[in-house]
């Protein structure tokens, strides 16, 4: 895990590290095929004074190659969420982290 002063300077490193793809314009491919998905960075950015200000940010990279980020927000985790089972991935391992969500793994 990276820690860096804000969200903002993370997703300028990780786009220098070859992230260049915003997943979150393509959340509903990683809930769709989480599997296919691996993460490589994560950042997590606690807000000074304001809970709903946390966020954190993922480097992850498809099972072909492309490297890019997802930015989750404090309220981000529902239940079906590219962020909840990205969050899972972070914890439990690639595989249940899908399953436990409904993906196919």
């Amino acid at each position: 895990m990276y820690h860096y002063a804000t969200v903002s300077k993370a997703l300028e490193e990780l786009y220098q590290k070859g992230f260049t793809t915003d997943y979150n314009l393509d959340e509903d491919r990683i809930k769709q095929h989480c599997e296919d998905f691996t993460i490589e960075h994560i950042y997590r950015y606690e807000g000074e004074t304001d809970p709903a200000d946390e966020a954190t940010v993922y480097g992850i990279m498809s099972k072909d190659g492309e490297k890019g980020v997802f930015v989750a927000s404090h309220g981000a985790y529902t239940e079906k969420s590219a962020a909840k089972m990205l969050h899972n991935l972070s914890i439990k391992g690639r595989d249940e982290g899908c399953a436990e969500n409904g993906a196919k793994a």
